[in-house]
């Protein structure tokens, strides 16, 4: 039986490294999904060169250089209560099709519990990348581990 296992990050460069490795073990990229905030700008005010590294290395494209993709299907939204954002994975579909709901509202239709997709969007608010990744349950264990390896915080499984 698939699980998802969700994490929040607060450096756009573990998440990064995070869905390299879940690569480098053969989870498919239709498995994982990953948003970020979308500003326009890092946090020491440097217009786009935070995000143009994120999103070139979740496959933004290589106009924007940086690390090399890590997951194709990215697409900008504009949620409500969050600002822009940058999705990538199955959850970006959710996304789309949830944009009046609102984050919380998308991780709830995705499964996760009303408490905790509150959670998850007060910290992608905050600046965090949510991570999430599907998994049977023999490699739950391996990619919560690998989360935690990496710096996640608020880690669940559903």
């Amino acid at each position: 039986m698939e699980k998802t296992v969700v994490g929040a990050f607060k450096n756009h460069d573990d998440a990064e490294k995070t869905v390299d490795e879940l690569k480098k073990r053969g989870v498919p990229e239709k498995d994982i999904s990953l948003v970020a905030r979308h500003d326009g700008h890092t946090q020491a005010g440097h217009p786009d060169s935070d995000m143009h590294n994120l999103s070139s290395g979740i496959g933004w494209g290589g106009t924007l250089g940086g690390v090399t993709g890590l997951l194709a299907g990215v697409g900008a939204l504009a949620i409500p209560g969050v600002g822009p954002i940058i999705a990538a994975g199955p959850l970006a579909a959710t996304l789309t099709g949830a944009v009046a709901g609102g984050l919380a509202g998308a991780l709830m239709d995705y499964g996760i519990p009303s408490n905790e997709s509150h959670e998850y969007e007060t910290r992608l608010k905050e600046g965090d990348v949510l991570l999430m990744v599907r998994a049977d349950a023999p490699e739950v264990d391996k990619a919560k581990k690998l989360f935690q390896e990496h710096g996640a915080s608020d880690i669940h499984v559903h």
